[in-house]
């Protein structure tokens, strides 16, 4: 486990600073706003183009003022009907070549997704770390106090304390690093790209394992998302153990309380 991290219980319960009220009032959305923390600045704007591709000029602009090493943090599974939140976090060594087929991993078919994902667990000096968000988080705290929790959950994964963090969109969590929330960031910055990958990669293996609990339900073809498929599983077998209960009362006009939970194969 990390020692760099100061207290860190801050990062396993949920963050006032978000919630003007309580998080568990069912239907409530949080007010979208900036974490009250000092740590963390202003988002930078997206480019109104992206054919230079990523990049670590961000990166380099901040070692210049002696932010570094930075860490790329993104998550992924925030509209899943099913599943953990995943975050990841990663530090790129300073001196690499970039594969040539980084990117934001949406842009990505699996199979690019596999490639550039081993690139980036096999460099020589990489950290990173990997977080997760149950759903029962979810269905406690909502969607977005989960994806904090499982961003700071990488970030204090990390062997070694980063100068900064940049994440991906415009909400972070509370750290004890400072932060720079990117719009855009997993298409623009080398290290966000590479933490959306990571997390991308790893939440499909999951989904994919689960899948042989629940083979009724197709987890590995549609990762836990809202699919015509899923959703006529659902109204045949109910709910599993893995789907956000939160999701399904507010997303599904079909959806009854009274269906019988799927326990598996």
């Amino acid at each position: 486990m990390p020692s760099w991290g100061g207290d860190r219980r801050r990062a396993f319960r949920p963050f006032p600073s978000l919630f003007p009220f309580s998080p568990i009032r069912s239907g409530l959305a949080p007010e979208r706003r900036e974490p009250h923390t000092d740590s963390v600045r202003k988002a930078a704007p997206a480019s109104r183009s992206r054919a230079r591709g990523v990049d670590r000029r961000l990166e380099r602009m901040l070692a210049g003022q002696g932010l570094e090493p930075a860490a790329g943090v993104d998550e992924v599974g925030r509209g899943s009907l099913a599943g953990p939140v995943v975050a990841a976090a990663v530090m790129l060594p300073p001196a690499i070549r970039l594969h040539p087929k980084l990117d934001d991993s949406k842009r990505l078919d699996a199979r690019c997704r596999s490639e550039v994902y081993r690139w980036i667990v096999g460099l020589p000096g990489v950290a990173y770390g990997v977080g997760f968000a149950a759903v029962e988080e979810i269905d406690r705290w909502n969607i977005l106090g989960a994806s904090m929790l499982a961003m700071s959950r990488a970030v204090l994964a990390l062997a070694r304390r980063p100068g900064i963090v940049l994440v991906d969109g415009r909400e972070a969590p509370p750290l004890d690093v400072p932060v720079l929330t990117v719009v855009g960031g997993d298409g623009r910055c080398a290290c966000i790209a590479a933490a959306s990958i990571l997390a991308k990669v790893r939440r499909d293996q999951w989904m994919a394992e689960i899948d042989q609990e629940h083979p009724r339900f197709g987890f590995a073809r549609h990762k836990g998302y809202g699919t015509a498929r899923h959703w006529e599983a659902l109204r045949r077998h109910g709910p599993t153990p893995i789907h956000r209960r939160s999701f399904l009362g507010r997303l599904s006009a079909d959806w009854s309380p009274d269906l019988p939970w799927d326990r598996g194969a």
